[in-house]
């Protein structure tokens, strides 16, 4: 790695938390640290719900995933455009027609404190490993680069650098600091894909779209050969896209509190619908990286390659491929999508904490008497530290985890996304009936999650949603139904 390439790095991550702490201004009370003045413009919201679902490993696994099976992730992203169409005139009504700090408060509303609780409880706890996953396991291509670059950068000292940059300025400028730099964060790895593949375009030979027309690196689908396996067949990638978006960006506290930060309804709209235009762009994007690279390597397999998975291919064009100063830019681009998802992870977990968990932050302030905004700062370095330490703990592991980490939201969602859709669409659902099930479900989806493998594969992330679902409509249903029973009176004795 060059002077420049290390200029280029450290220059974003000295410039870019200062610009977004500027941006974002002074955070003088908890509602503005956390709820960002409901004074941001919709593309800035768009960009940050972007920024949130993505991460180093989207930026490193889709264009491998290209490389061998072609624009399967621009299928999926149709399925994320009508799961948010739903969440946009469906749920986020829900959110507009009251003071809401975190989604989870619709469920008290709709079925006491205890279900707000219990639901918000199950986001903190899966989102914390999921995360720590992720950062984890995102760790791992950026100190592989580094090495290649002649960089060897402990791993943990990555690890405790970039979230240590990443909580000072979310500390410093709260939710508009974390969405200002989601905004930069997305445009620096959108322009550096796209710059990536300008490149590979120009050194193509003549008659290469027609190769990769005739190879089927343009379809946008995937033929499972065990049912239930993939995430890009039709019906996974459409259907099981929109199920997920229906949880992610209608029911989970990370994407809602970007559509709470809104200035309307409307704004809120404008800012979730084009999310679906930024994702799919970028997935585009990282695809035309992918199936480009399959040309680059002579059109051959991937074990002909000599590199060890598709999660190394990008990085390795990234090291021996690009030309210093964007070799530099690109590898800032990955450290700024672990940054990006990072920093929204933080401030949605706060926010939560605060907002479900009120009465005891209230009793925690008075005890150590420290005002509401120290206290809502002090939760993130505490949120910070439990992902850096579960973070840790993955390292005794294998990259396996990666893995581990997708589920792990996928089995929180289905429970959850049923919860949200008893409270909206059946008026006689109540909480005796759907406390209980989703308390159950969450822990045996968790279980699912590790024993179900039809045909020796795991089961696809949409199936967990869906099965997630049904059992609790299952357990729920059975719950009413004996409670019915119970409390039916006795019959009175014929004379």
């Amino acid at each position: 790695m060059t002077i420049l390439d290390l200029a280029v790095m450290l220059a974003y991550l000295a410039g870019m938390p200062l610009l977004a702490v500027a941006l974002s201004g002074r955070q003088a009370s908890t509602t503005a640290y956390l709820e960002g003045g409901h004074d941001l413009p919709w593309w800035a919201l768009c960009l940050s719900m972007v920024a949130t679902e993505t991460s180093t490993l989207t930026v490193i696994s889709v264009p491998g995933v290209a490389f061998g099976s072609g624009m399967v992730f621009v299928g999926l992203a149709l399925g994320y455009l009508l799961g948010r169409a739903i969440v946009a005139w469906k749920f986020l009504p829900l959110y507009s027609s009251g003071r809401m700090l975190s989604a989870y408060d619709y469920l008290g509303q709709r079925f006491g404190g205890r279900m707000q609780r219990a639901a918000s409880a199950t986001f903190l706890g899966t989102r914390v490993l999921a995360e720590a996953v992720r950062l984890f396991a995102g760790m791992l291509p950026l100190t592989a680069m580094l090495a290649a670059a002649h960089m060897a950068v402990p791993r943990t000292l990555l690890l405790v650098c970039i979230v240590g940059i990443t909580l000072f300025y979310t500390l410093c400028g709260g939710l508009r600091a974390v969405v200002w730099s989601d905004a930069i964060q997305f445009c620096l790895y959108l322009g550096g894909s796209a710059l990536c593949a300008a490149l590979l375009l120009h050194g193509l030979p003549s008659g290469a779209f027609s190769t990769l027309q005739h190879a089927g690196k343009f379809a946008l689908f995937a033929q499972a050969s065990v049912p239930f396996s993939s995430a890009f067949t039709p019906v996974a990638a459409i259907g099981g896209g929109a199920l997920m978006t229906l949880a992610s960006h209608g029911t989970d506290q990370l994407m809602v509190q970007r559509v709470l930060a809104a200035r309307s309804l409307k704004e809120a709209r404008m800012a979730l619908m084009g999310s679906a235009v930024g994702v799919a762009a970028l997935f585009f994007l990282l695809s035309c990286v992918g199936i480009l690279l399959w040309m680059y390597h002579g059109q051959v397999p991937l074990a002909q390659t000599g590199l060890s998975s598709p999660d190394a291919v990008f990085p390795d064009y990234i090291v021996h491929g690009l030309p210093p100063g964007l070799r530099g830019l690109m590898v800032a681009a990955i450290l700024a999508a672990t940054m990006g998802s990072l920093s929204s992870t933080l401030s949605a977990m706060t926010a939560a904490t605060v907002g479900d968990f009120s009465a005891l932050c209230t009793r925690l302030s008075q005890m150590i008497s420290v005002g509401p905004l120290a206290l809502a700062r002090g939760i993130t370095v505490v949120w910070a530290a439990a992902l850096v330490g579960c973070s840790l703990l993955f390292a005794q592991g294998s990259q396996s985890a990666v893995l581990l980490g997708l589920s792990i939201a996928a089995c929180s969602y289905g429970p959850m996304l049923g919860t949200f859709l008893a409270g909206m669409l059946l008026p006689a659902a109540r909480s005796a009936e759907l406390l209980p099930a989703f308390c159950v479900t969450v822990p045996l989806m968790l279980l699912a999650m590790v024993a179900l493998h039809p045909g020796g594969h795991a089961l696809a992330f949409p199936w967990l949603i869906l099965l997630g679902m049904v059992l609790l409509f299952l357990f729920a249903a059975s719950l009413h139904v004996v409670r019915g029973v119970i409390s039916l009176p006795a019959k009175r004795p014929k004379s």
